[in-house]
């Protein structure tokens, strides 16, 4: 489903960040994951008819530039404050996606002014304590992408998504976010030891959402969040991978909207 939505680039401190927007109503910022910004899909349209989304592209991912200073998680949420600032987003709802759900929960600890209600959809940020997060830089993208759905065939933009031939282009740009995760999220793995314990200063209405088959972070990291944020609570989404807004969109969009409300 294709909807309308511009796109635009912003200067913040001298660094061009590239922002998807569309829609009306009040602003929602969407933070994409460790893969990069996949685009205007169903959810967003969706999200779309309610609010007015804000996508920006994180530092080093799609078009937006890097400053050279930007190498850790705690960089990209001092940058991430900036963003808001700039494009007078602070106070907005947000939704943040497995690695973006981590940098949501960190400008949310260090900004608590940033956000007015926040869900996570199968964030990382938090290292779990009897499974593990799945360690996709030792795989190949191929494998990496056969762990994020639990069964395609219900997921009704798959085939839209990678049914064809990647170009060039995009497995030039797939390198490049890679890339960006690595200097992100390489050590410590996928986490930041300080967040269990600064989450308690999340005053905010958050919502975690997760696949219950989700192979990449597990279900536990979701009950860890839920439990580290004062009146928080955990959607779980059966039969659903690590990507539930684009595996199980209609339920994903039912219970984004019923908390945003």
């Amino acid at each position: 489903m294709a909807g309308e939505f511009t796109e635009e680039f912003v200067d913040v401190g001298g660094t061009k960040i590239h922002m998807m927007s569309g829609g009306s109503g009040e602003p929602l910022v969407l933070l994409h994951g460790a893969g990069g910004n996949a685009g205007w899909l169903r959810y967003v349209q969706a999200l779309s008819e309610r609010y007015t989304v804000y996508i920006p592209s994180h530092p080093g991912y799609g078009q937006s530039a890097r400053p050279e200073w930007l190498e850790t998680m705690a960089d990209m949420t001092s940058f991430s404050t900036g963003v808001l600032e700039q494009r007078g987003l602070e106070g907005s709802r947000a939704i943040g996606f497995s690695m973006g759900g981590w940098l949501a929960a960190e400008i949310a600890v260090n900004c608590r002014h940033a956000f007015s209600k926040l869900m996570l959809v199968d964030a990382v940020g938090i290292k779990p304590q009897q499974g593990e997060i799945a360690d996709i830089f030792i795989i190949s993208p191929a494998q990496v992408h056969d762990l994020v759905f639990h069964d395609p065939s219900q997921a009704p933009e798959y085939q839209a998504l990678y049914g064809n031939e990647p170009t060039p282009e995009q497995l030039s740009q797939a390198e490049t976010n890679r890339e960006m995760a690595v200097r992100l999220c390489w050590k410590p793995y996928m986490y930041d030891p300080r967040l269990t314990s600064l989450l308690h200063r999340v005053k905010i209405p958050t919502r975690m959402v997760w696949g219950r088959n989700d192979q990449i972070v597990p279900l536990e990291c979701g009950e860890l969040f839920k439990k580290a944020i004062n009146g928080s609570d955990l959607v779980i989404i059966d039969n659903c991978g690590h990507s539930p807004q684009v595996e199980k969109p209609d339920e994903f969009i039912k219970t984004a909207l019923e908390f945003l409300a």
